[in-house]
């Protein structure tokens, strides 16, 4: 950027352009032509989010997340399809530095399959308009178009993983501290660090964190001879389907593994049928062979409610007295998560006593919001070596929100998702094949809006 585009640029920023103030926040946050400010291309961000510019809004979320300002902002940035249209509505109304934004982008391929055309052509229309910016960029792009499809000077290079058109995330935007940290100090911060670059899940993310960090004061307290507070272990995770309780009990057995709490920091899932006999005498045996499986882990028991459910003669309360046993005789190698919807969870510990004494950590696993099922269904398309068109990937959104819409109790948030990508990708494959000839490496890695009319 040379002196005489920063001084338009500030012009513009001076004159309160919105757009304006967004570039110049990422320049002076990266320090490409100025020298670098972070803090204060932060509040340059923040002000063009306070001017309702979706796209600074979303640079500023991810730039937070990763800078870890705020842990609560899932690590991985995406480009919202509301920033897209408003940067071309904004383009419309001749916006020369929305043309600049969407050129980049476009050239990149940051968030869509990569047009390099239609970057020129954003940025050929800026400088009929009198961008200075637009005119260095474009030549930049004309004299060095291979190197920079290598490595981009651009300032978007922060948004941009080596293997991904969608996603950078945390863990190598931190890589450079890798060595800073022994090898097992690492090691052991891999799981909150996996937990951490889940899509959404910020109470999770919040409460997780609380146990692990209480947990490790307490240790720290005993080895300077201080008096330190027990915690219970068992957690109740309630929730509608498909929003992670799994997944995040995998993790959290591997944090109190990294702990010292458990020996193994393995997870056995259970429901009921694996825990309860059709014969009397056979359910303790049952449940103790399941519990001896988890012990030095997690034994994990979706839908825990449907223990109490059998009525007369059921077996089901035979194998709580027998979990509620093993919990105090094994309360040194056995950590219990009981997962269900949030109402019959809560019921059925309510009911008992002895539940209600052994868990008293709840964590409650929101459903997932719009962007966030649209951050997923983008991550299975980058982590399967997928790439969307633009008329595809608005095509998606419109499905999610419907879905979202028109949600009960069953709907089933990233599971549903998953349904989705399998579906979109089984109808690319019918279509590649009835073409009758070898597709390309670019065709088969392409998702059109054919493949989602689902």
């Amino acid at each position: 950027m040379t002196q005489e585009s920063l001084n338009q640029l500030w012009s513009y920023v001076t004159a309160n352009d919105a757009m304006a103030m967004a570039y110049i926040g990422v320049i002076e946050y990266e320090g490409r032509g100025v020298k670098q400010d972070t803090q204060q291309g932060l509040a340059w961000l923040r002000k063009a989010a306070n001017a309702n510019v979706q796209y600074a809004k979303d640079l500023l979320q991810y730039i937070i997340h990763v800078t870890g300002e705020d842990t609560n902002i899932p690590g991985n940035f995406l480009l919202t399809t509301n920033a897209v249209q408003q940067l071309e509505l904004c383009i419309h109304q001749n916006n020369i530095y929305a043309m600049v934004f969407l050129a980049e982008i476009q050239y990149m391929g940051a968030a869509f399959v990569q047009d390099k055309a239609k970057a020129m052509e954003y940025l050929t229309r800026a400088s009929q308009l009198g961008c200075i910016l637009a005119k260095e960029i474009l030549t930049d792009y004309q004299s060095r178009e291979s190197s920079l499809c290598n490595n981009p000077s651009s300032p978007f290079d922060i948004f941009k993983r080596p293997n991904s058109d969608f996603f950078l995330s945390r863990g190598q935007v931190d890589g450079s501290n890798v060595n800073k940290h022994s090898a097992t100090q690492s090691h052991k911060e891999d799981h909150m660090k996996e937990l951490n670059e889940m899509i959404g899940l910020s109470r999770v993310k919040e409460e997780v964190a609380s146990l692990r960090n209480f947990v490790l004061v307490q240790e720290q307290r005993k080895r300077l001879g201080l008096k330190s507070n027990n915690v219970s272990y068992h957690c109740v995770f309630s929730g509608n389907p498909g929003t992670g309780k799994t997944t995040v009990a995998r993790i959290v057995a591997g944090i109190y593994k990294d702990l010292g709490i458990l020996k193994k920091g393995h997870l056995v899932e259970v429901q009921r049928s694996d825990l309860v006999a059709e014969y009397v005498g056979q359910t303790a045996t049952k449940t103790n062979a399941k519990i001896d499986e988890a012990l030095d882990g997690v034994l994990f028991i979706d839908e825990a409610y449907t223990l109490a459910e059998g009525g007369q003669g059921d077996f089901g309360q035979e194998a709580i007295n027998t979990l509620l046993k093993r919990m105090e005789d094994d309360r040194n190698r056995l950590v219990v998560i009981l997962a269900g919807y949030s109402n019959e969870i809560q019921h059925f510990i309510d009911s008992n006593p002895g539940l209600q004494s052994r868990f008293n950590r709840y964590i409650h696993f929101d459903d997932y919001s719009y962007e966030e099922l649209l951050r997923i269904f983008v991550f299975n398309l980058s982590k399967n070596d997928f790439k969307i068109t633009r008329d595809a990937f608005n095509a998606v959104g419109g499905i999610i929100r419907e879905q979202i819409a028109n949600k009960d109790s069953k709907f089933g948030n990233a599971r549903y998702i998953r349904n989705m990508f399998e579906t979109v990708i089984m109808k690319q494959a019918n279509r590649l094949a009835s073409s009758k000839r070898n597709p390309s490496k670019e065709e088969l890695m392409l998702i059109t809006l054919e493949d989602i009319s689902l």
